[in-house]
């Protein structure tokens, strides 16, 4: 165990994704650029006689071709996708888990829903059959934590390993919570992310009752709207994303390619209401404040921020206040996008799937657009990058995320630059 360090840089050096947009960061994060829809009809289940019909899924997606048959049938769809992420990350990143190595790298993984297409599945068994139609495999499909389980089990990961379960916030946690294990000395790199596999009727009933899905119209692709003045509410989208964090010192040892540098890590909770955010953005804001306090910055500084920009009435209109109150004036000209927009919102996952567009931002100096975007709403009055993306220098940017429960979280993360000399 190293010795706690809260200075320590830490640097990401290795990310994989899987998503509506495709099953590759590169593949993703290309038609992110181009403001290509990934939501659709369903294909999951059958929509006929439901008024849920559209839904971001991650399409032609084979777990028997990638796993076998057998592995396939005894992991959860979420699973698989944290699996297929983690093993893209590991590689990219060329770190070896070889050796007395693997006692020093850890998983911090998180989902906001789990294995619930599992436990629908096999409920229906049960009914059907009773006790005997229970598969042995079901609670280690369905619990949260068997997916950083299964990543350490499959990729011989002996460090810590745990779960963190924020609702729609999670994907940001598990970067925060892993960069601040580094920092404790308690490993010597992370695998952190989250996963999400929940495209099934009855949660998608839940939302449409709850009255936060989007309507799919003729057009699936132009559903989500964020920040719109003609919103909806989102449409649900699935998928995985796992980033490598490690120290820079670490990494420039090993000679590693550096995609970014954590800086800021800001959590807080409204303490208002279990699916609602406070209508003043008051949290959110403190969130974005003591993210901008951890890295050293202020509000100028950022070049780009990743909204959480769900599409629905009450989240836009609070965030877009958050953002007044955390940037000031700066919220006014600061490029703004949703990339929800495109791949709907991929719950648990949303958060490390938007560090990881928000980090191919920075490499390709370019933001991603808000797709959907036709009438401006006074209430939202900012620069979202309305349907097409731009060429613009971006080396921080401000990730936010919110979850129901009342989670705020966000993460700051800047372009790495050599020292010179």
């Amino acid at each position: 165990m190293r010795t706690p360090d809260t200075k320590t840089r830490i640097v990401i050096t290795g990310m994989g994704l899987i998503s509506p947009l495709g099953h590759t960061v590169a593949e993703s994060w290309a038609n992110a650029r181009a403001g290509v829809s990934g939501i659709d009809w369903i294909t999951l289940y059958d929509h006929a006689e439901l008024e849920m019909k559209i839904a971001g899924e991650v399409k032609q997606f084979d777990p028997v071709a990638l796993f076998g048959a057998k592995e396939a049938r005894r992991t959860d769809r979420g699973q698989q996708f944290a699996l297929v992420a983690a093993d893209q990350a590991l590689k990219d990143s060329g770190l070896s888990v070889a050796g007395d190595q693997a006692h020093e790298i850890g998983v911090v993984m998180g989902t906001g829903i789990g294995g619930i297409s599992t436990l629908v599945s096999v409920l229906a068994d049960y009914f059907e059959r009773g006790p005997r139609g229970v598969s042995p495999t079901l609670v280690p499909q369905i619990l949260h934590d068997s997916i950083a389980a299964k990543l350490s089990i499959d990729l011989g990961l002996r460090g810590p390993n745990f779960d963190i379960t924020t609702a729609c916030a999670t994907g940001n946690n598990t970067l925060g919570e892993a960069a601040d294990m580094i920092r404790m000395g308690r490993a010597r790199a992370m695998l952190a992310g989250a996963s999400e596999a929940c495209i099934i009727p009855m949660v998608l009933a839940g939302f449409h009752n709850m009255k936060v899905l989007a309507p799919g119209g003729d057009n699936p692709a132009t559903a989500a709207r964020p920040f719109d003045k003609n919103r909806k509410g989102f449409a649900t989208g699935e998928g995985g994303a796992v980033l490598v964090l490690e120290t820079l010192d670490d990494a420039l040892a090993r000679g590693a390619r550096i995609y970014a540098e954590i800086t800021g890590y800001g959590h807080t909770s409204d303490a208002f209401h279990v699916t609602a955010p406070r209508e003043d953005g008051t949290g959110a804001a403190r969130s974005m404040t003591l993210a901008l306090r951890d890295a050293g910055l202020q509000p100028e500084a950022i070049d780009y921020v990743n909204a959480h920009g769900t599409g629905t009435y009450f989240n836009d209109k609070s965030e877009t206040l958050a953002m007044k109150l955390a940037l000031g004036e700066h919220a006014y000209t600061v490029p703004i996008s949703s990339t929800k927009s495109m791949t709907g919102h991929m719950m648990g996952a949303a958060g490390a799937a938007e560090t990881i567009f928000s980090i191919m931002a920075m490499h390709d100096s370019f933001v991603p657009p808000t797709i959907n975007y036709d009438t401006p709403d006074p209430e939202c009055d900012l620069n979202y990058t309305p349907n097409v993306g731009r060429a613009h220098r971006i080396d921080r940017v401000l990730n936010y995320t919110a979850g129901f429960g009342g989670h705020n979280v966000t993460l700051i993360l800047e372009r790495y630059t050599p020292a010179a000399g």
